[in-house]
């Protein structure tokens, strides 16, 4: 995805009386140097991070990911963000991303530069991937295991598990890995046996008609996507909810799917080479919901 806009960002106190920031933001050329060769986010990866969908210009689930931003950033004992300043910085983002169709508002809050300016921060436009093959042909995923138990989050917080971090290698050596077996994505379980959730995305499956994400008490990253969908697929009279599930019970799932804010939802067609039925039906009113509108 190229860069359309790039807009630095002078962090505000989380309590800065302020209403009007736009002096705190200087857009820079997406396609110029830009960072401190001492930058802990590059160095690192000691920062956190934001993708929002935009559909037609219009952010999507924005106040969701605000508040997740400051929930990493606690995680991460990173200055809390002023979230007016950063919702600014969305909406002038936003503008630079394509008016028709999809693109995609990234927000970077970084440690800053080795005895230099900190924090820093920043906020990008793209226009999006084309999602059409996976949402509407599904994806094949293996599962992976990533290597921690589901009671080791909350004996060792300080592997920052459950905030949405720059370190994102391990991720991504997943999905390579995943394309090595023949799929096209992962999903994590837990050394002792839990399904967690896919490397850049939430795991959604359908058991016995109910609608079940695995419960995030063990790391996992709390998906606005997934968070958006409960509540749309529960106003439609569907049953959700949370649960810590054993990887065993994915053989029980009559559907499944991974969703995410810029890809949404994509159907599982198969787990570890077992066949998942796909209700082609219901994931297009899923993916109309998630290209509707949403604050």
């Amino acid at each position: 995805m190229a860069l359309r806009f790039a807009l630095v960002i002078e962090p505000a106190a989380s309590d800065d009386p302020r209403t009007d920031f736009d002096d705190t933001f200087r857009a820079i050329d997406p396609s110029a140097p830009a960072l401190s060769v001492g930058e802990l986010s590059t160095q690192r990866g000691d920062g956190i991070f934001e993708s929002i969908g935009v559909v037609d210009g219009h952010p999507q689930e924005t106040q969701a990911h605000l508040e997740r931003l400051a929930h990493s950033a606690a995680i991460c004992d990173l200055p809390a963000p002023h979230l007016e300043q950063w919702r600014r910085a969305v909406e002038i983002a936003a503008t630079h991303a394509p008016q028709r169709g999809e693109g995609v508002v990234k927000l970077i809050l970084s440690r800053g530069v080795e005895h230099g300016p900190a924090p820093t921060a920043w906020a990008t436009a793209a226009a999006a991937a084309d999602n059409t093959v996976a949402r509407e042909q599904g994806i094949r995923v293996v599962t992976l295991d990533r290597g921690y138990g589901i009671d080791t989050p909350a004996k060792a917080p300080w592997l920052l598990l459950g905030a949405k971090t720059l370190s994102y290698a391990v991720n991504m050596a997943a999905i390579r890995e995943a394309h090595r077996r023949g799929a096209d994505d992962a999903v994590f379980v837990t050394s002792d046996g839990f399904v967690l959730e896919a490397p850049t995305a939430s795991l959604i499956v359908r058991i016995d008609g109910r609608f079940v994400t695995p419960a995030p008490n063990g790391g996992i990253l709390h998906g606005t996507t997934q968070l958006s969908l409960f509540a749309h697929l529960a106003s439609e009279g569907f049953e959700t909810g949370y649960a810590t599930l054993p990887t065993r019970s994915l053989k029980d799932a009559d559907a499944a799917w991974l969703v995410s804010s810029v890809r949404l939802a994509a159907p599982i067609t198969a787990i570890d080479g077992m066949d998942v039925p796909v209700d082609a039906g219901l994931t297009a009113s899923i993916n109309r919901y998630l290209l509707s509108p949403r604050d």
